[in-house]
């Protein structure tokens, strides 16, 4: 570990959740962010960030598919450090195969290749906890294409590592809530408290023990993994806080009292219990937010939102 801290990051995927936070963490750290998303303007962002910092973020419509659409960003802006969040969810591979491992492989593929092609040493991306899951009976948890492209994205990474000497720093989410979380299929925890906080009725499709990881903790976990050279290629768990659902929704109900919530459904095919200590003992102390002080602040930042109507509440019927 070595350097100082980068002054402009590029964030992929920023439109997303975790991009939106990223943004959002990385100004608050002082660096110089860079956004880069498929989506031509940034919606979800708007959640986090008012109209004049906005404005003062490049925003770059990007499809990381695509290889020269990739160089050409490199290549306009000095980047000093890279977040790869840029992919598309479990739903939506399954939908589109084909456009689940154009995004999800070849995408990842491209931003390494940009990342060698221009020297930079201070790199983390996304995998996820459904790395965990494979098309085996003997294995309780879900296969998905999703959690095999990020297998090949893992893989690439130790490659990259072993051929080129490309650090990287790969982090596997858990179950993420927060603000701008309105897709996936683990996003209906963050439904439930918009839900509550708008008065609606809401059933969480799963039960059981889930693990809790709050935005703001895994965007700074990102940052903190591009923050330095880490030499080599160091994949982590990172899971949050091991919570059982009617605990969850019980932590709703103490700040919305009279909230119509609850939850149905199998557990989730994911496991729950991963350790944080690992990733915590290489990128030190990047902050750790309890399930009450997330859902707290989820709820303190859904209230002005909607009074602004700048949530869409069909994402509840969704």
């Amino acid at each position: 570990m070595s350097g100082d801290e980068p002054t402009t990051v590029l964030i992929t995927g920023a439109n997303g959740c975790i991009g939106s936070w990223a943004l959002k963490c990385a100004l608050e750290r002082g660096w110089r962010p860079i956004a880069s998303d498929i989506a031509a303007e940034p919606t979800r962002p708007h959640l986090l960030l008012d109209q004049a910092t906005l404005a003062g973020i490049p925003w770059i419509q990007a499809d990381i598919a695509d290889t020269d659409a990739v160089n050409q960003v490199f290549s306009e802006h000095a980047i000093d450090a890279v977040v790869h969040l840029g992919a598309l969810q479990v739903p939506f591979c399954k939908a589109d195969p084909v456009a689940g491992a154009r995004v999800n492989v070849v995408g990842t593929a491209n931003i390494m290749e940009a990342v060698r092609a221009n020297g930079i040493q201070r790199f983390s991306f996304a995998s996820s906890v459904a790395i965990q899951g494979t098309a085996d009976a003997k294995n309780p948890y879900l296969g998905t294409l999703y959690g095999a492209y990020k297998s090949a994205n893992e893989e690439m990474g130790r490659v990259y590592w072993q051929d080129w000497q490309v650090p990287s720093i790969v982090l596997r989410p858990g179950l993420v809530y927060g603000v701008a979380r309105d897709q996936g299929m683990t996003s209906a925890t963050t439904k439930a408290i918009l839900a509550a906080v708008a008065g609606r009725p809401y059933t969480v499709p799963f039960s059981g023990a889930i693990g809790l990881l709050y935005t703001r903790e895994v965007a700074n976990a990102f940052l903190e993994g591009a923050a330095r050279n880490y030499r080599g290629c160091h994949v982590f768990d990172i899971n949050g806080i091991n919570t059982p659902m009617e605990t969850f929704l019980d932590l709703i109900r103490a700040e919305v009292p009279g909230a119509d919530i609850s939850a149905a459904g199998d557990p989730l095919p994911f496991p729950a219990e991963l350790s944080d200590e690992p990733v915590r003992a290489l990128l030190g102390d990047y902050g750790l937010t309890s399930v009450a002080d997330g859902v707290s602040e989820t709820i303190a930042q859904f209230r002005p939102l909607l009074d602004r109507d700048l949530i869409d509440l069909s994402q509840l019927d969704r």
